[in-house]
This record gives C-alpha cells, sequence and structure tokens, in this order.
C-alpha cells in the first residue's frame, strides 16, 4: 500500500473512533488537530495533502447535528466580541453626553469671563486686584 493511502485508511479509521467517540491517542475533540493526533499523522497531511478528508471530517461532524469544536470556539469569540462591542458603545454614548456637558461648561465660563472682562474696563475703580502670593512684609 502507498504511503498516500496508507495515511488516508489511518485518517478515515480516526474519523470513525472520534465520531464514535472511542478516541485512542487524542482528546476526541471535533477538530482537525485532534483528527491528526488520532490518526497519528501530522496535521498538513488534513490541511495540504487530504482536503477532501478534512471536509468529510466536518461533513460528518455536521450531519450528526454537532458543530466543529473550532466553530464553537468562534462563535464564543463572536458573542464576546459582540458584548465587547455593546460596552463599547454604551461607554462612547456616555463620553459624548459628557463631552456635551464639558462644552456647555466651558461656554458658560467664557461668558463669564467675557462680562467680567467688560465689566472691568467699564468700571475700573470698583474692582480691585487681590495679590495671588503672599507678600513679603514691608520694611
Amino acid at each position: 500500500m502507498s504511503p498516500a493511502a496508507d495515511e488516508r485508511d489511518q485518517i478515515r479509521a480516526a474519523m470513525d473512533r472520534i465520531l464514535g467517540r472511542t478516541p485512542q491517542r487524542s482528546n476526541g475533540a471535533l477538530t482537525i488537530v485532534a483528527l491528526a493526533t488520532e490518526a497519528d499523522v501530522p496535521r498538513n497531511a488534513l490541511t495540504q495533502r487530504h482536503l477532501d478528508l478534512k471536509n468529510e471530517f466536518y461533513e460528518k461532524v455536521r450531519a450528526r447535528g454537532e458543530m466543529p469544536d473550532s466553530e464553537k470556539r468562534l462563535r464564543r469569540q463572536l458573542v464576546k466580541a459582540k458584548e465587547l462591542r455593546a460596552e463599547a458603545l454604551k461607554e462612547i454614548e456616555r463620553l459624548k453626553t459628557d463631552n456635551e456637558a464639558l462644552v456647555g461648561a466651558l461656554h458658560q465660563v467664557v461668558m463669564e469671563n467675557r462680562q467680567l472682562r467688560l465689566q472691568l474696563t467699564q468700571q475700573p475703580n470698583n474692582v480691585h486686584v487681590l495679590p495671588t502670593q503672599p507678600q513679603p512684609p514691608a520694611r
């Protein structure tokens, strides 16, 4: 038997064991890595030389109403990403609200400052500048 045919037989037997829930060499996960381990072949045998067997494995998994472990993992990651996106959108809305409030407060302070400067120029005798630092005692 040729090495490729022998490899294909090993992969098919491994498929049967994993799908029959009787793995001997792997953890029995519904993944290509587990299938390659179970078949005692390198992973690239399934990803490069025997793509048809890889696809057949996934078809058999789905035909049994199951989902490959890699797809389960990706679905969990997708759910987590959607949750993170929703949280980020809430945070963005909160920051927008905070920004609008800060812009309003800044506008109010600018207007008050203008009004005070105008009063200062119109009535300079009524306004006394307070020292900002303590003055040294006079000698």
